[in-house]
């Protein structure tokens, strides 16, 4: 079974962290919720969220994927924590996926994972004269080998069903689409 780190931030949007969290789950993938610290994370709306763990506590542990809600300030908070990004660089080192919506793609710029592939972001959060080897393209999700990045809160159920596809394979995530009851 594929296990997906989402860590959660002070100030993440709280319908991408939600949406990618349940979908996953659905599908039977193994997801864990990890905090900056202790606390409950106050999203971006007021909502509480109760992360399943810290940060610290998975340092040492393996993920088939690590997926970035955005949310601001969550995306900035994200980018700041050396921690994310020592998490993020030995994820895809190893050759696991790396994933983010909404302003987390600038978590994935900060650590170098955006150079010479191809993204998405919520409008106006990455800079492209500041990655010019990235190629940044207007659409709801964009994968590209082992990166995954989507546009924001309207695109989360997309995003989280093309992270289905990528762990489980598509019959998985056309089993829990047909439940959405999305058509």
């Amino acid at each position: 079974m594929a296990r997906v780190l989402v860590p959660l931030a002070q100030g993440c949007e709280e319908l991408e962290a939600v949406t990618v969290v349940d979908l996953l789950r659905r599908a039977r993938i193994e997801v864990l919720t990890a905090g900056l610290d202790e606390r409950p994370v106050t999203a971006s709306r007021g909502m509480r969220l109760i992360p399943d763990t810290t940060l610290d506590r998975v340092m040492d542990q393996t993920f088939d994927m690590i997926a970035l809600p955005g949310g601001l300030p969550g995306a900035d908070n994200l980018r700041d924590d050396a921690r994310i990004a020592l998490l993020l660089r030995r994820t895809a080192e190893a050759g696991a996926y790396t994933a983010a919506i909404c302003a987390a793609p600038k978590v994935l710029g900060a650590a170098g994972l955006l150079d010479g592939k191809r993204a998405t972001c919520y409008p106006g959060t990455l800079d492209a004269s500041a990655l010019t080897s990235t190629r940044l393209l207007d659409q709801p999700v964009v994968v590209d080998g082992k990166l995954v990045t989507s546009r924001g809160p309207g695109t989360a159920m997309d995003f989280a069903l093309e992270l289905i596809a990528l762990l489980a394979g598509e019959e998985r995530r056309q089993t829990v689409e047909k439940s959405l009851v999305r058509t």
